[in-house]
């Protein structure tokens, strides 16, 4: 996983030409203008889906509910809003719903020990590889006080990963 901003992306993530459009048309749109649903890039091999929802507290002590996929390598934009990302190798990502090629999705758990949170605001952006079990959606919590559910926009760009493209 790597957590940056829009302006430093590209001297961070190692650029293969699908990579390249996915950050191209983010830079282009930063999303501000976009309605919810799948926005096409290149077909199947990059596109975008927009959203915007209300973010969900995790309970203390416990695990969110991961999602990992095989195929897509997951760009996490935050258009407005903030929230927390959870983050746990896959390595330690129990599945509870088996794998859907269809929509290249499974969903599990890590120990709570396992999971790293994530701050992502305005601007910011996670690119998870398939490697990387992630719990986007989740309240921001600041100091010591809880955390509150807020009002998100955010848009996933789906990268069809090809190691060594």
């Amino acid at each position: 996983m790597i957590v940056s901003d829009l302006k430093h992306i590209a001297s961070q993530a190692a650029s293969t030409r699908l990579l390249g459009m996915a950050l191209d048309f983010l830079r282009h749109t930063e999303g501000q203008h976009l309605d919810d649903g799948r926005v096409t890039i290149d077909g199947d091999l990059v596109y975008a889906l927009v959203q915007s929802y209300r973010t969900e507290p995790l309970p203390t002590g416990s695990s969110p509910h991961l999602e990992a996929h095989r195929r897509y390598i997951d760009i996490q934009y935050v258009v407005s809003g903030s929230e927390t990302l959870g983050w746990a190798p896959l390595e330690q990502f129990t599945v509870t719903t088996p794998y859907d090629t269809a929509k290249d999705v499974e969903f599990g758990s890590a120990p709570p020990a396992a999971l790293t949170l994530v701050r992502l605001t305005a601007g910011q952006m996670a690119v998870l590889w398939p490697e990387d079990a992630h719990a986007p959606r989740l309240a921001v919590a600041i100091g010591d006080k809880p955390a509150q559910p807020t009002d998100v926009k955010k848009i996933v760009v789906k990268v069809l990963h090809r190691p060594g493209q």
